[in-house]
């Protein structure tokens, strides 16, 4: 059975950092590209990031580019994201997704191109 479990949300003030991490079990990890997800209270859920299976693609929303990272550690079955100068519009729970076909600019911001999710972590930002 496939299992993805996000880990590291939590409270932060505006301009800070957190670090959030996703575990995979019960798929070929390294087969599979990585998204992460958010979805704010009233609001869809909207793509945040995306790396290929091999870790040599990255793609970024416009709202969080040149701030958030996303990585992956084949090894440990885990993809992490850095999230850094936090704003009062990114607050939500985030939800990391695995998808077993390939990913290119017009396809990883779809949630439809994501095969598996993650439960959420909440992330919260004070001021």
């Amino acid at each position: 059975q496939v299992q993805l479990v996000e880990s590291g949300g939590g409270l932060v003030q505006a301009g800070g950092s957190l670090r959030l991490s996703c575990a995979a079990s019960g798929l070929g990890f390294s087969s599979y590209a990585m998204g992460w997800f958010r979805q704010a209270p009233g609001k869809e859920r909207d793509s945040v990031a995306a790396i290929t299976w091999a870790g040599g693609s990255t793609y970024y929303a416009d709202s969080v580019k040149g701030r958030f990272l996303i990585s992956r550690d084949n090894a440990k079955n885990t993809v992490y994201l850095q999230m850094n100068s936090l704003k009062p519009e990114d607050p939500a729970v985030y939800y990391c997704a695995a998808g077993r076909g390939p990913l290119s600019l017009s396809l990883w911001h779809r949630a439809g191109s994501y095969n598996y999710w993650g439960q959420g972590t909440q992330v919260t930002v004070s001021s």
